[in-house]
């Protein structure tokens, strides 16, 4: 009896050996699980993700273009010019493309080219000019009023601008010293598309 005693003893501590095996096992397995899911890794895991989600979740910028407008109108308001000079000019850039009008304005300017007006005015060279004048600062506001114009029409979609319309009116007419009145003039410049003749 002892012998099996013995026998019966032994294979218990067998069993409990091998009983105890797996609970290291685990307890090995859950100290690799606390050396792996350190809060350094596990921070840098999600942040990864994070930012490839929002690498993919960023819509794509569509980037619509302006619809082209038919025409540009400026309206300037009391530009410190001669409303008769103003008037002159006008006439003389119409139907003109803002860059040719531009050139000849400089010409103006420079005294090679002279603006038709009507009245009792000195005769002028050129061909097509009876009498006319160089009104030089008139011409230098128009020049900048076309520039700021062309930029306009060019952010709108229009490529070939044509002077439509220019209009030149009377403006308000302060007082200066001594009872005289200074000379203030209304603009109204309209650009639109060179029509091309098919």
């Amino acid at each position: 009896m002892t012998e099996e005693n013995k026998k019966i003893q032994i294979t218990e501590k067998k069993e409990k050996i091998v009983s105890t095996k797996p609970e290291e096992k685990k307890t090995e397995e859950k100290k690799e699980e606390r050396v792996s899911t350190k809060p350094e890794e596990k921070q840098k895991v999600p942040e990864e993700k994070k930012t490839e989600e929002k690498k993919d979740s960023k819509p794509k910028k569509k980037i619509d273009k302006k619809p082209a407008k038919e025409f540009i109108i400026s309206n300037l308001t009391n530009i410190k010019i001669s409303t008769k000079y103003a008037i002159s000019i006008c006439k003389f850039i119409k139907n003109k493309t803002v860059e040719q009008a531009i050139l000849d304005l400089e010409q103006v300017v420079l005294g090679k080219k002279a603006v038709p007006m009507k009245g009792e005015i000195p005769h002028r060279h050129g061909k097509g000019i009876m009498s006319g004048r160089f009104p030089e600062r008139a011409a230098k506001e128009f020049i900048s009023v076309l520039k700021n114009a062309a930029g306009n029409a060019a952010s709108n979609g229009i490529d070939e601008p044509v002077i439509v319309e220019a209009i030149a009116n009377i403006g308000n007419r302060p007082y200066a010293k001594y009872g005289v009145r200074r000379k203030r003039t209304h603009l109204k410049i309209q650009l639109k598309n060179k029509v091309t003749k098919k």
